[in-house]
């Protein structure tokens, strides 16, 4: 149960890029729920695992918070994270229904997407360039598809080689609940791609087998941790101030099409969002820099 826990942690620090305090305090709650329904299982002979778990068993957890004196915020966060796990694990296709659908609980604030500027992400992307490695012509193709698509850190390893196509400038993946969609992609980038194809992966590649798009120094498929830090190794090189992340560049490709223009469903299918109101967060964003730019060249405005 707790191999589940640890992938949904991981999913939290690569591909939403939460802090090591904030997926502390998940492992902290998440585990609590494992023991919780350990020792359920123990008071009534069975085995005790995540798909056996339902509704009936979320409030009898909840039930047990109250006893045991907890403050309602605190209940709060920990259901929270009972929630954001359980969701997870339906997406991921572990379990077939969530318990804690219908469970009441207070509402929790999602924060706002933190982008990096243009300028930023070009520094960025210039870093692979400044050498000549094989890992090099790859990591530059990496960070070209992310910014060009704003895929998830998830989609962009489980590419395999008929995923892309190079002439029609176009990649496909399986978001979450495994929906496939077609995105399209900058020539810069689709040009990226091509070069690692014709000069890198041929040596990375041991094994004719393999079709994973992106391959690590011996072979096999990128992983998710692999590439999160060979982000942060450029982004240090860089020298940006800011933590980035592989979703870094999602929140900085959707955040830039809408400030130049793009409309809002368009940028919710590319990003493959199911609801247009999680996409509608990065509008804020945008209009923040509008204003911006209206205070700072407005003759009337200063």
């Amino acid at each position: 149960m707790r191999e589940a826990i640890d992938n949904f942690l991981n999913y939290l620090t690569v591909e939403k890029g939460f802090s090591e305090n904030t997926v502390a305090a998940y492992r902290n709650d998440l585990y609590q729920l494992a023991n919780f329904v350990e020792e359920e299982a123990t008071k009534r002979d069975f085995t005790p695992s995540w798909a056996s778990f339902g509704r009936q068993g979320m409030l009898s957890y909840l039930l047990n918070l109250k006893e045991r004196g907890y403050a309602a915020t605190t209940a709060a966060r920990k259901v929270a994270a009972a929630k954001s796990f359980f969701s997870f694990m339906v997406a991921e296709g572990n379990i077939k229904d969530n318990p804690t659908l219908n469970v009441t609980s207070p509402r929790v604030g999602k924060s706002l997407p933190k982008p990096i500027s243009i300028s930023q992400v070009r520094r960025l992307l210039e870093q692979p360039t400044k050498l000549s490695t094989l890992e090099a012509k790859r990591d530059r193709a990496i960070l070209e598809l992310l910014y060009a698509s704003g895929m998830r850190v998830s989609e962009l390893v489980s590419l395999n080689l008929g995923d892309i196509d190079i002439d029609d400038g176009s990649v496909r993946c399986f978001g979450k609940g495994h929906k496939e969609r077609l995105i399209p992609i900058a020539p810069r980038a689709a040009l990226t791609v091509k070069e690692y194809l014709q000069e890198a992966r041929p040596h990375l590649s041991h094994n004719d087998a393999e079709q994973a798009l992106f391959l690590n120094r011996r072979g096999d498929r990128l992983t998710r941790q692999g590439l999160w830090q060979i982000l942060k190794g450029y982004a240090k090189s860089a020298e940006l101030d800011k933590e980035i992340t592989p979703h870094t560049l999602r929140h900085s490709f959707a955040t830039h099409m809408l400030s130049g223009g793009a409309d809002l469903r368009s940028v919710q299918e590319l990003l493959g969002h199911a609801n247009i109101s999680t996409t509608q967060v990065y509008t804020h964003l945008t209009t923040e820099h509008v204003r911006r730019t209206y205070e700072k060249s407005h003759p009337r405005a200063k």
